[in-house]
């Protein structure tokens, strides 16, 4: 018998973490329920995300994205669930979804619900996908469900897409010009030190600090670059971290022009995921918890979290929202207006159509002030190096012609 880690909700009002041993998540599940509990989330203790008896259990969103569209064609076509599920997993080509799947089938044709399957299967899955649908099992519209979330995702990774592709080009610009100062402070300078000592001229203040630093860089290049290794793995694995990952991802939203895009992408990530849970039938409070959980920035997250026992005590939505001090005064007021007409799943809909809108113009502004900025600071940089080279040059040859 397994080990399920269940989150539950009580009468009372507090929230907790309780194992339960059972032999799948919907009997877990249904034992919580039994004593009076609302479940929130339920995963099986002890699962590693990142191997199943030794292989990997990473899933491509891109197979992921093709396994819902399938699913919906045939769940259109009028197919059971479960034969739905045996067509899939025949002619299924990623090996990590296949063995995933054949776990979900297995667990189904035991009895266990759909959305309880897909939970127990830990962080493989979207959380946002097995909420979703829970909700289409209890209205009985699972292809509805899934098409509307099949349609966010996309939404989603389109616009991630577009953040990464956009800030390409000046990163490799940034690569290039440390690829290039590194060159010229390492190899090119030191000879040129060689040269000058020969002459033994005068050298301006400019190029004796650079050959000083240069001079350091190439006698300590091995300390250095030992420390640089280190330092950035521990920094990576600390950012990797919660305390980490909360941490940067406040600091994140601070940075000026860059912060408010991100701010931007959360929202519109928290909004599209509380519309697509509310038209999907998920209650309020739950789906504000998992749309909460949808969001990549956890700072984002934690402050939402935070005010969902008081909209289960029946606080407003949006005096909530007011009070974390992250939503702009557009997605108050119109989660506000949504909350007062009944119409709060159009409402956040058109929050977040508008803020995807608003991200692709920000994010074209900011390159189009980032990439003059490195080309002139980096092009400064090489200047001052080069022309630090080429003085004592001019210096002697002026004095050769004296």
């Amino acid at each position: 018998m397994a080990q399920f880690l269940v989150k539950a909700g009580w009468p009372d009002g507090s929230v907790g973490e309780e194992a339960v041993p059972a032999v799948d998540a919907g009997t877990a599940r249904r034992e919580v329920e039994r004593r009076g509990g609302h479940v929130f989330e339920i995963r099986r203790q002890g699962l590693r995300l990142g191997a199943s008896r030794g292989r990997s259990r990473r899933v491509k969103m891109s197979d992921f994205l093709v396994f819902n569209q399938e699913m919906i064609a045939l769940l259109k076509a009028g197919l059971p669930v479960v034969h739905s599920f045996e067509i899939l997993l025949e002619r299924q080509q990623s090996s990590a979804l296949r063995r995933v799947l054949a776990d979900v089938k297995e667990k189904v044709n035991a009895g266990s619900s759909l959305s309880d399957t897909f939970a127990a299967q830990g962080d493989v899955f979207p959380r946002l996908f097995w909420t979703s649908l829970k909700a289409g099992e209890k209205s009985g519209e699972i292809e509805a469900v899934l098409r509307r979330y099949l349609k966010y995702q996309k939404t989603v990774i389109s616009l991630a897409r577009k953040v990464v592709s956009t800030l390409v080009y000046p990163a490799i610009l940034i690569v290039i010009s440390v690829v290039l100062i590194s060159v010229l402070m390492t190899f090119v300078i030191p000879r040129f030190s060689t040269l000058y000592q020969d002459f033994d001229a005068e050298l301006p203040l400019l190029t004796l600090i650079v050959i000083r630093v240069a001079g350091f860089l190439r006698s300590q290049i091995v300390p250095i670059g030992a420390g640089a290794t280190v330092g950035i793995f521990l920094l990576t694995r600390w950012l990797r971290s919660a305390v980490g990952r909360q941490w940067s991802d406040a600091v994140i939203l601070k940075i000026p022009v860059v912060g408010g895009i991100f701010l931007r992408f959360g929202i519109s990530q928290f909004t599209r995921s509380l519309a697509t849970l509310l038209a999907g039938g998920t209650p309020l409070v739950p789906a504000l918890e998992n749309a909460a959980d949808a969001v990549g920035n956890r700072h984002i997250s934690r402050r939402v979290r935070s005010v969902v026992p008081r909209v289960r005590e029946g606080g407003e939505l949006w005096r909530a929202l007011e009070s974390t001090d992250i939503f702009t005064n557009l997605t108050i007021e119109m989660i506000k207006v949504g909350e007062t007409s009944g119409a709060l799943e159009e409402m956040l809909s058109s929050v977040s159509d508008f803020y995807d809108e608003e991200i692709d113009v920000r994010l074209a502004r900011v390159i189009s002030l980032v990439e003059p900025v490195i080309l002139v600071g980096m092009g400064g940089v090489i200047a001052t190096i080069l022309l630090s080279v080429y003085l004592p040059i001019f210096r002697i040859m002026s004095q050769i012609k004296g």
